[in-house]
């Protein structure tokens, strides 16, 4: 099954998402521009894209997993969500989860880099940066009552409260 969402190229030499591998859950999406994410920074990569995402759909934006494995650059708000409504330019929210120190300004790491090396990265434009995924959004009908103790079952706890093992 396919859904029809609309895309408009809004820098010059952006990159069309593209799903890597048959199967694949997720659209590569791409930087736009050159960006530099120094330690403790938290920046938007422009992508160059601006989506018309079909009503009751959102669209994800989630890490790819050698970044996340491979360097201390993180997605802020992963998953991210961009609604059916939104039609400015899709940015994707990083960070640099290095500790703050003075680092090599010689030495720039890219996320070509492995051993999740701490310092100082350079996102380039043409960079698959982040997966997109697009999601049925039904919405919620609230309902208020006095208690919902004895409605379904109550699990007891959360927050780790069935523990690691």
């Amino acid at each position: 099954m396919s859904v029809e969402v609309f895309i408009e190229i809004c820098r010059d030499g952006a990159t069309l998402p593209a799903y890597a591998k048959p199967g694949d859950a997720g659209m590569d999406i791409c930087a736009a521009e050159d960006v530099i994410i120094r330690p403790g920074e938290t920046v938007v990569v422009p992508t160059g894209l601006k989506l018309a995402i079909p009503e009751g759909y959102e669209i994800q934006v989630r890490p790819r997993s050698g970044i996340s494995l491979k360097t201390p650059l993180r997605l802020s708000n992963s998953p991210g969500t961009i609604d059916s409504g939104y039609r400015d330019e899709l940015g994707v929210i990083m960070s640099n989860t290095s500790e703050a120190y003075d680092y090599d300004e010689a030495e720039i790491l890219t996320v070509g880099s492995t051993g999740n090396q701490k310092g100082i990265y350079k996102i380039s434009k043409g960079d698959r940066i982040a997966q997109i995924v697009l999601q049925v959004v039904p919405k919620m009908q609230l309902t208020v009552v006095e208690s919902v103790r004895n409605i379904g079952e109550d699990r007891g706890g959360g927050f780790g409260s069935t523990g690691v093992r």
